[in-house]
């Protein structure tokens, strides 16, 4: 799967109500936003990304794998998906694995869902 950047294309033709967005995902970019909507689509894996991007820096395997009930190959797998689809990266260290959140992915999450304050007086 593609790392790369999400493009938006200018949807063309006149509506009755303001858009909430100034540009539609183009098909590459929807293919790339639903690979992280699945990602995140697990529950083990929203919270493995909940506790990456609230450890601060960088958290370790270590102490992600204690706070779930199970493996630790499960836990790595679901780490992996997370990696695939561009929201942690890692870098090993000895035994261990050290995660951290990228933050221009989880930035395109929040630009892709934010919702303009006009829109909500409707």
């Amino acid at each position: 799967m593609s790392k790369q950047e999400i493009t938006l294309t200018p949807v063309s033709g006149a509506s009755c109500c303001t858009p909430i967005s100034d540009a539609a995902l183009d098909s590459a970019g929807a293919a790339d936003g639903a690979a992280v909507f699945r990602a995140l689509a697990d529950p083990v894996r929203l919270r493995l990304l909940s506790m990456i991007t609230s450890a601060g820096d960088e958290i370790c395997v270590c102490d992600l794998t204690p706070q779930f009930e199970v493996s630790g190959p499960t836990i790595s797998h679901h780490l992996k998906v997370l990696r695939e689809a561009g929201l942690v990266d890692c870098e090993r260290r000895g035994t261990w694995v050290y995660y951290w959140p990228v933050p221009e992915r989880l930035q395109w999450i929040s630009t892709l869902l934010a919702v303009p304050e006009t829109a909500l007086t409707r």
